[in-house]
Parts: structure tokens; sequence; C-alpha cells
């Protein structure tokens, strides 16, 4: 079997699976396991995605009110690579290719017709399905790798008063969590409270962060990884009432890598509940998932 992965979720799947022997490609941001890099990328984002976190919105948002794809396909390559299945999403035009790119560009240059796996969850039950149908649709059993997601997730909260936790998934403008995000919060024990669980995110006034007055603050950028994130620092002191939000007042912000996992409805879930936990019990940074504010 071949296997083209057009999201980096699905490319984790994928090889969490055990699958890694059959992909031939994989989206310009498929970075994990590491030896995907290796593959050749079928995907590359139309515009330029650089400049800072608002330079970034402003880009996207201009391409989406004038009907821009962000990101184009490869045909050639697609065409050269023969797949017999490809797993892409349908989820958010920002994040990767939409579904509506894939099936025009297999209509384009596949006679073959692979079979399309779309990924679109909405929560952790969807992202335990997600690993079902992936497995489904290349012959992999997924019943392990949902057990072990399941086990590391979902195993009791130790916390005593759920701390509120505002998680931060943009900075400028300010949005809170989406989508599976508030759920993966609640089950390491906290509250959400710039975010509700099933929902997309959606852009909050900057007074919104000192109005919801967390305990914790939690800084994981769609898409960044922490070194990217610490670039923004300013853009957070910077907020209206920054300094009496009880958070920072604790010195409990902390900044997470949100590319690596949040960000990734796949099996890393369970690593992003086990940051979770670490934050909320106030643990020393590991400087790979997260970092403490306020120990820079």
């Amino acid at each position: 079997m071949r296997i083209v992965s057009l999201i980096p979720s699905a490319t984790e799947i994928v090889c969490a699976l055990g699958a890694r022997i059959d992909l031939v490609g994989r989206s310009h941001e498929c970075d994990f396991p590491a030896d995907v890099t290796g593959l050749p990328a079928l995907t590359r984002p139309r515009l330029p995605l650089s400049g800072g976190s608002r330079a970034i919105d402003e880009a996207v948002t201009r391409a989406l009110t004038d009907g821009i794809a962000i990101y184009e396909v490869d045909l050639e390559l697609l065409a050269e690579l023969r797949p017999d299945v490809i797993v892409t999403q349908d989820q958010c035009e920002v994040c990767a290719a939409s579904l509506a790119q894939v099936e025009e560009a297999v209509c384009a240059v596949l006679p073959s017709r692979p079979t399309i796996v779309s990924l679109k969850p909405a929560s952790l039950s969807d992202a335990y399905e997600d690993v079902r149908r992936v497995g489904a649709a290349i012959g992999r059993d997924a019943a392990s790798v949902v057990a072990a997601m399941q086990l590391w997730i979902e195993r009791p909260a130790r916390t005593v008063t759920p701390p509120r936790v505002a998680f931060l998934e943009w900075v400028d403008p300010l949005m809170g969590p989406g989508l599976w995000t508030p759920e993966t919060i609640a089950v390491a024990g906290g509250v959400s409270v710039l975010g509700e669980a099933g929902k997309h995110t959606v852009k909050r006034a900057p007074e919104a962060l000192a109005a919801a007055a967390p305990d914790i603050i939690v800084v994981a950028p769609c898409g960044y990884p922490i070194e990217e994130s610490l670039k923004e620092l300013d853009l957070l002191t910077g907020l209206p009432g920054w300094a009496d939000i009880p958070a920072v007042k604790a010195g409990r912000v902390a900044i997470a890598d949100g590319n690596a996992y949040f960000n990734r409805p796949g099996p890393r879930l369970a690593d992003s509940v086990e940051i979770l936990r670490d934050i909320y019990a106030g643990r020393p940074s590991d400087g790979i998932r997260f970092v403490w504010l306020k120990d820079l």
C-alpha cells in the first residue's frame, strides 16, 4: 500500500499504527517522527506565513476573504507517487490543504481514484475515532493505539480545586482554545475560561484575558514551537491589565510547544494532557515541551 498524508496529525497516526514503511508522501509541515522529513512534500503555502502573529493573521484573513487557497498541492508529484490512500482534513483551511483541493487534485491527475480519508475532529472522542478510521483505511488494527491514548488522557486528574486556565491559541489577535483543546484542559483537571469545547476559536478583545482572571495561562499558538512564541512575549506583557492577572502575579504563565502537541489531534494528545498536568502542578520546566515565563 502507498499512503500520502497531507496533515501532520495524520502522519503521526499512520506511523503510530505501524505503517511508516507505507508512507510515500507528506505535507510540508509533517515533521514527526523525524525520519518522515525525508519523504517528498506535496504541499506548500501560497502566501508568506511569516512576520509575526498580526501579519500572519492579516494575510490569512485576506486570502480567505478573497477565496484564495492558502496552500497548493503539487499535482505532478502526486501523480508520480500514485497513492492508494490519501489522508487529509476538512476542519480548517488555515491548517492544511482543504478536502476540496485534494479531491480536485485527485480528479485531475489520478485516474485510479485512491481512497481519501478526511479528518475533522472536534473532540477527544473524534480524535480516537479518526485513528480507527485511518486504521481501517490502511488495513491496520487501531485498538492498541486508541487504548494507549485513552489510558493516559482519561486517567483521573489529581487537582483538588480545578484551576481556571486561559489557553492561548494565538496572541495577536488574542484567541482562546477551540475544538478538542478545552476538553484536554478539563481532563487534565482544569477549567477553560476563553474557549468552549467542540467550537472553533474566535478572536477576542485584548482586554479579554485580564477580564477572564485565569489562575494559569498557557501560551501555545497554533503552529508555533516555543522559540517562535518567545519572540512575541512583548505582545503578551503589553496586554491591558497584564500585571494584575492572577496567573501573572503567581508566576503561573507557561509557554508550550503548540506545534508539536496541542495543535495535532493524534497520538501526542496524550503528551499534551501530561504537559497540562505538569503545568497545573507547578512542576519545573523541561525546556522542550514547555517553559515558565518567570524563569526566562
